[in-house]
């Protein structure tokens, strides 16, 4: 497994696993559409592993938990970063909008903005305090919420001080990102995609900015997000550290989606309520999915580049492509954000291959966490076939949708495919035997143009919202056999994931997919479990009405489960007869505890105890 963290005394840091007592799911909340108003007189730390700006100008490229960022005040020995929380007006110099022409600034013009001394960057400068005043320790919370514990910047679960390494996924406490200099380095030299590019037959195109890295939660919360901008750095680091980029693959120009191609997947009204974020320090559209400054412009950025590869892609410019994108889009319909997701990257991308010329489309979604906003769009669309692999259980996992009998409406009834998981733990077995029997026969069928992949790693082991079982081998598998679907026509799109560790490496190792590595199957039992079975074939029965190709293996799948039935059946029934015997010892009859009170206090012997009961089973065997 590609590592990419280090723990800042240099030990290694181990391979983290899963635990079933941090599993978590998304918040779920109200989804009206509209983000918040920025929150007045608000207290706004940019400590933590949500720093934006400061990581981008480091040298060490490391993402430090207990680094702070500008203008620190002591508070008891704790140190806070306080900035103003109201509406800002786009004249302003204090550095929290970076608008140039309707389009965002190069990260060194923001780097020389952030330079300058901000304004409100005391508490005095937010409020008048008088000496003769009561005791303010209530303005301290984020001092009182870290003070006995720490968060793994692996996972970022909370662990107690005592504790050398994160609970969770085994962490060592105190490690950084390291790594992310080197990608940073080639991304002057990597070969950027124009007009006259000449390119290989087989090609891979990597889609990536860094003003993505801008888009963090800068409210004070008790832990910090899942989402946060050490999730792509630390994907870089691992493509760096394997050769990957840039020897092998070519950049794609970045540039930010227009109102117009995004009017084709959202309303008016939501797109503007995400770019009006841009004139607030923080908003939240839902108590989950965060916005600040750099929002709406990470936002354009990540459906930008996906809609970009997209088009190359079916033009034939590249074979294949990897957006290494966010904020994830997956969750976003089309009148809300919600999920941490802002605009839809796989609807925009999906639109924009049709334009290219790509009649059908195939989008399979394999994150953790159903793509409601995905199925939204495309509900009623036969011209896009979208099939999702998630957890369910019965919509009391977020976000509750994508059950078995969502099939789509009117001409696209068929073309939404869900296969929910029942419960946490699924692993490549149950994965690997969804896609035999369900996913490539209908997708075969379909005979798309191009295959799009919502890549959301968040049901890979260690994950502490997934909380499922997939190794980076299972994700690279899975890219080798969607591979076939389209001629190879193939883009994978970032989504989820928020284990650093396991994204990076499962993320590395689909990308050696598209560059033409074949994994190395195991040859081992790839039985799946009984819940993947049962829920293959409730599938299988609701889906091969619209798709008759899945007729044999419905059959093949129900006589599975029949065997794996007869087979615990059999292994019960030996256990059975293994402890079957005659009448068995003669205290049976009358019960353990009768003879151990009539040994201990009536003081009887045994000898009596069985002679008297040998008398009583004799009259009672007498007519």
């Amino acid at each position: 497994m590609a590592s990419d963290m280090r723990p800042l005394n240099s030990q290694e840091g181990q391979i983290c696993g899963v635990s079933d007592q941090a599993c978590h799911s998304k918040s779920k909340s109200d989804n009206d559409g509209k983000p918040s108003r920025a929150k007045a007189n608000g207290v706004s730390s940019l400590s933590g592993s949500h720093n934006d700006v400061k990581f981008l100008k480091e040298n060490s490229g490391a993402c430090n938990l207990n680094s702070d960022h500008a203008n620190p005040l002591s508070v008891d020995g704790a140190k806070v970063s306080i900035a103003r929380s109201e509406l800002i007006d786009s004249s302003d110099d204090d550095g929290c909008l970076h608008v140039v022409n309707e389009s965002c600034m190069t990260c060194d013009d923001l780097f020389q903005e952030s330079d300058r001394e901000q304004p409100g960057g005391t508490l005095e400068d937010l409020f008048s305090f008088n000496d003769e005043e009561d005791d303010d320790s209530d303005w301290e919370p984020s001092a009182r919420l870290v003070l006995n514990k720490w968060f793994c910047l692996n996972c970022t679960m909370p662990n107690m001080e005592e504790f050398t390494h994160c609970q969770n996924c085994d962490e060592l406490k105190g490690s950084v990102v390291v790594g992310y200099d080197a990608f940073k380095a080639h991304l002057a030299q990597a070969a950027l995609l124009s007009a006259d590019t000449a390119l290989p037959s087989v090609s891979t195109a990597v889609g990536f900015d860094e003003r993505m890295l801008l888009h963090s939660e800068i409210e004070v919360k008790p832990n910090p997000h899942p989402e946060r901008p050490d999730r792509l750095r630390a994907i870089a680091a691992s493509l760096a550290a394997a050769g990957i980029f840039p020897s092998k693959c070519v950049m794609v120009p970045p540039r930010e989606i227009t109102k117009e191609e995004l009017l084709m997947v959202h309303t008016s009204d939501h797109i503007d309520s995400v770019e009006q974020t841009k004139n607030m320090l923080y908003s939240y559209f839902t108590s989950d999915t965060y916005a600040n400054g750099h929002s709406a412009c990470a936002a354009k950025l990540a459906a930008g580049i996906c809609a970009d590869l997209a088009s190359l892609i079916v033009f034939g410019r590249v074979r294949n492509g990897f957006a290494m994108v966010r904020p994830p889009g997956h969750h976003a319909g089309v009148k809300q954000a919600m999920g941490f997701c802002l605009h839809n990257n796989a609807a925009v991308a999906a639109l924009a291959a049709q334009r290219a010329g790509a009649k059908k489309v195939l989008i399979v979604d394999w994150d953790v966490h159903h793509g409601n906003g995905t199925q939204e769009i495309f509900d009623g669309d036969n011209s896009v076939l979208y099939i999702s692999l998630h957890r369910h259980e019965d919509g009391s996992f977020y976000p509750g949708t994508g059950a078995a009998h969502e099939v789509g409406v009117m001409d696209g009834q068929g073309f939404s495919v869900n296969i929910p998981w029942s419960r946490g733990g699924v692993g490549d077995n149950d994965y690997i035997f969804a896609f035999q029997h369900v996913v490539l026969p209908i997708a075969a069928e379909f005979a798309p143009d191009i295959t799009i992949i919502s890549a959301g790693f968040d049901a890979a082991r260690g994950d502490p919202l997934g909380c499922c079982d997939v190794t980076p081998f299972g994700y690279s598998r899975m890219t080798s056999m969607l591979t076939a679907c389209s001629q190879g026509k193939l883009l994978v799109i970032l989504e989820g994931g928020y284990n650093l560790r396991s994204i990076s490496s499962s993320a590395t190792e689909v990308v050696k997919v598209l560059l033409g590595d074949n994994p190395i199957y195991d040859t081992g039992a790839t039985e799946p479990s009984e819940e993947g079975i049962q829920t293959v074939l409730q599938v299988l029965s609701i889906q091969q009405q619209f798709w008759p190709v899945l007729v044999p293996s419905f059959a093949s799948v129900l006589a599975l489960q029949r065997s794996v039935f007869n087979k615990y059946t059999s292994d019960g029934n030996k256990m059975k007869r293994k402890h079957a015997g005659g009448a068995g010892p003669f205290w049976w009859k009358w019960g353990s505890k009768r003879l151990l009170y009539e040994v201990l206090f009536e003081g009887r012997s045994l000898r009596k105890i069985k002679d008297t009961g040998k008398e009583k089973l004799n009259d009672e065997a007498e007519p």
